[in-house]
């Protein structure tokens, strides 16, 4: 077996291990030992080893000990941080873009530009603001509290803010986005519009791009939508690859828009490869653009990679060897259904001392039910404690029949998952069917 490379310590790459693990040893650099990572690799005959994913120098050693050939990176910190720069440079034939590549993530003013050269019809009307003056001008343009403030860099999914859910009256949000234009020197104010936001992921050798089925997230904390931001609490994915509101011709439309944006990013050098991940609104004046992410989301990693019939390893290898096409990826038409379980405190504060608990994984699995630790290390049997005060373990089931799935999971949350834990309790309610 070849030998891969993984960068980063999440549910994400977790479920990245798993399918990887069928074709490749795996090998993984990362900051604690997460359960869910340390057992794939351990089944595919590879190694991990603790330590920094950011630490170019042990990641150059642990390739070059291990003869590692091939490295796949799916966490936008490690990216925008040139880890995928760093494989090219030892030779390593990659799954991911690099740092230049990655900036359509991690720069929205950058991707705000090139989708406007690209689809100005759908650009929602923004302010990009790099001084206080032009805060203070672009503020003028709203009366009330209906505009969003969006950082300029990498925020975990945590730091855009809409008006009327984070921030109540206007001088609030402007308040943030001065705190966002000192900590970044850019921040952007855009019009609040109504419509139903959604996510299309697609897949790139650097050339070809495949569409992957379209899932739903739950970015709210808590249940109705209600509460801070998250980097997501849930997500859905039906056997038709779209969502009860999407036709396929929105999603060709937003397809498209990607397609475009792989190659002008490709257009001189190759720089980017991987998922490239598009946030849409649906709205009465058509689609509109909200952002990029240059990989896998988490969750919609778990519940992708489980909709493909082709091995995802097969799907990956393709785009190692840059030769992916859209017979290669078939999936399995099923439904996916994930739940994140976190801590009660997670998104509410910041810091919180370490949170210890029970689970038995084997009781989880043995009900047909996945599990995939993300924020979390074992500390006995079957205990657990968090490492950070982030999602701790997600459950996702995928199968024929949408409600009986939902039931199942919920299920084993509800045996299974300790008190002392969290999850929102309405993940898919409005889609059942």
């Amino acid at each position: 077996m070849e030998k891969c490379l993984l960068l980063g310590n999440g549910a994400r790459e977790a479920v990245i291990c798993e399918a990887m693990s069928q074709k490749y040893e795996m090998y993984c650099v990362m900051p604690y030992e997460n359960p869910s990572i340390a057992e794939f690799v351990e089944n595919s005959n590879g190694k991990f080893l603790i330590g920094s994913p950011f630490d170019k120098e042990l990641v150059t050693q642990f390739v070059q000990e291990n003869g590692i050939k091939y490295c796949i990176i799916s966490s936008d910190n490690l990216l925008q941080d040139g880890l995928i720069d760093l494989a090219k440079e030892l030779g390593l034939k990659n799954f991911g873009p690099t740092s230049k590549g990655a900036k359509i993530e991690w720069s929205k003013t950058y991707a705000l530009d090139i989708v406007q050269k690209l689809a100005p019809e759908m650009m929602i009307k923004n302010f990009e603001v790099t001084s206080q003056e032009q805060l203070e001008n672009a503020s003028k343009a709203y009366l009330d509290e209906n505009f969003v403030v969006k950082p300029e860099g990498l925020t975990g999914g945590k730091g855009v803010k809409v008006g009327g859910i984070h921030f109540m009256t206007k001088e609030e949000g402007i308040a943030y986005a001065k705190e966002c234009l000192t900590q970044n020197g850019k921040v952007i104010l855009q019009d609040k519009i109504k419509g139903k936001e959604f996510t299309v992921m697609c897949l790139t050798d650097g050339k070809t791009v495949v569409t992957l089925p379209t899932t739903f997230d739950y970015p709210y904390r808590y249940d109705e939508d209600k509460g801070p931001g998250t980097g997501g609490m849930g997500c859905i994915g039906f056997a038709n690859g779209l969502l009860p509101f999407l036709t396929e011709q929105d999603i060709e439309k937003c397809s498209e828009l990607i397609e475009k944006t792989v190659h002008y990013l490709n257009q001189d050098t190759e720089e980017f490869t991987g998922i490239l991940y598009g946030g849409f609104f649906k709205t009465e004046e058509g689609i509109k653009f909200i952002e990029f992410n240059a990989r896998f989301g988490d969750p919609e990693a778990m519940n992708v990679i489980n909709s493909f019939e082709t091995p995802f390893a097969e799907v990956a290898t393709a785009v190692f060897e840059r030769n992916l096409s859209k017979e290669i990826c078939k999936f399995n038409r099923k439904n996916s259904f994930l739940v994140y379980v976190v801590s009660k405190e997670y998104a509410v504060k910041s810091s919180v001392p370490p949170v210890e608990f029970t689970l038995n994984k084997e009781n989880v699995e043995n009900k047909g039910v996945k599990l995939y630790f993300a924020n979390a290390k074992k500390i006995g049997e079957n205990r657990y404690t968090s490492v950070s005060n982030s999602r701790l373990f997600a459950l996702e089931k995928t199968g024929d029949d949408f409600a009986q799935i939902k039931n199942q999971v919920y299920e084993v949350l509800k045996e299974e998952v300790d008190k002392v834990l969290d999850y929102r309790n309405d993940i898919g309610e409005m889609y059942e069917h």
